[in-house]
């Protein structure tokens, strides 16, 4: 059987050479190798500024709570990778029970194959005839490719190609989406259309039923769960159409649902269909980092009391220097959009330190008001002492579009006392 994950490929990164490409090293340790700079001889004190950090304590509870989640509801988990885009932190997450990785697109799949990962799954449809066939090759040597399709034209444009290639038959899954969703056929109906227009492709397999439910609602009130769980519903409804008409190909079917705000509610509704034939997969990617807004505040093990011993906590921070303070309650940060993620929520300050490393004094009643390119602005009470050079650690929210700003990102053995150690490196592949 082969490994999850190429352990050889994965450990060559700890040799790659440090320089000015990597913007959290500071220039005294270019050309120090990866290990060595995460290799505890290093504190927080040691990095520059704007630094994103990561907490190797958060992390491991994160990684474990998530598994035994899991385990303890009869679910597998193929995390969305595209999160974090580190082949170190998805060998992390397979040697923790997962199924595989979920991808995004061919790019990150070429990622994904080139440190081995044996079981991938595109979610989406691959419709670039170049992507397709270098699919079909990997799926030919041995790697297990599971793709999306979400329309007639998709089915007909991947036959077309694999065809014309004399290559495949490659795994699909029909997508079934909602209207004001993202991708999918718009509801069971459509989705049953497309998957019965399967039957005559003979390079192409149905193996089963995916989805994402994401993006139906922002909120966990009654409103904001209706259509998730309404969508949930015709998800089910689908896969029993089609196992009733044995519409799929022989083999164990994949149900495929949920990222990292409902996937207590996919498990709720489609759940009870895990059997021996039939497994049930999440994709929840943020779980493991988490963060201090959106995911702290809707995801299922955080929601209602986010500092729970037993809810996700957040391991990603962005420590950020003071670089202006010309009017009273304003301070500018030098951290902006090209350092830290806004999409979700502008970073929440959590204390401030004369140095990096020192002990924090608390912001009470400081925010982030406005984020530029490279800048932040902070207002903040007039009788807090704010000075140029001093440090501001400050709580993100999305970890999806603020791990993809750094190349190399410093892991803190924690950040609950001062000045931690460095302790490892995730490099990432954006």
């Amino acid at each position: 059987m082969a490994a999850a994950i190429d352990a050889d490929a994965v450990g060559e990164l700890a040799h790659e050479v440090l320089d000015w490409r990597h913007k959290a090293v500071p220039a005294s340790y270019q050309g120090w190798t990866a290990e060595r700079f995460g290799a505890g001889e290093l504190r927080l004190s040691d990095l520059q500024t704007p630094v994103l950090t990561l907490a190797a304590d958060a992390l491991e509870h994160n990684l474990g709570l998530m598994a035994q989640w899991c385990a303890a509801h009869g679910v597998g988990l193929a995390p969305h990778g595209k999160t974090t885009m580190a082949p170190a932190l998805w060998q992390r997450q397979l040697a923790a029970g997962a199924w595989g990785i979920t991808l995004a697109n061919a790019a990150q799949l070429r990622v994904g194959r080139r440190f081995g990962v044996q079981s991938l799954m595109l979610a989406n449809c691959p419709t670039d005839p170049q992507a397709i066939r270098w699919v079909a090759g990997e799926v030919a040597g041995g790697a297990r490719i599971v793709c999306w399709v979400d329309s007639i034209a998709g089915v007909e444009r991947l036959q077309g190609v694999l065809a014309s290639a004399g290559v495949g038959p490659l795994e699909v899954m029909v997508e079934i989406g909602a209207h004001g969703g993202r991708t999918g056929a718009r509801g069971a109906a459509d989705a049953l259309t497309v998957a019965r227009a399967m039957a005559g492709a003979d390079r192409l397999r149905l193996v089963g039923v995916s989805g994402y439910e994401g993006a139906l609602s922002h909120t966990w009130d009654e409103p904001g769960l209706a259509p998730v769980r309404d969508y949930l519903w015709d998800f089910r409804r689908l896969h029993e159409t089609l196992a009733a008409e044995h519409g799929y190909a022989p083999g164990p079917v994949l149900l495929s649902a949920g990222g990292s705000a409902y996937f207590d509610d996919v498990v709720d509704i489609l759940g009870p269909l895990a059997s021996d034939d039939v497994e049930v997969v999440l994709r929840s990617g943020a779980y493991l980092i988490h963060d201090d807004g959106f995911y702290r505040g809707i995801s299922p093990l955080s929601r209602r009391n986010p500092d729970a011993p037993a809810a996700f906590r957040s391991a990603m921070h962005c420590w950020a220097r003071v670089v202006s303070q010309t009017e009273p309650g304003l301070a500018i940060l030098e951290g902006g959009k090209r350092d830290l993620s806004v999409d979700e929520g502008l970073p929440v300050p959590q204390g401030i330190a004369a140095e990096l490393g020192a002990e924090l004094r608390p912001l009470s009643g400081a925010s982030i008001t406005a984020v530029n390119d490279q800048h932040a602005f902070m207002s903040y009470p007039e009788h807090l002492s704010v000075q140029p050079g001093d440090v501001v650690r400050l709580g993100l929210s999305h970890p999806c579009t603020a791990v993809d700003k750094w190349t190399l990102i410093p892991v803190l053995d924690g950040i609950d006392e001062p000045d931690p150690a460095v302790v490892a490196t995730v490099r990432t592949f954006f």
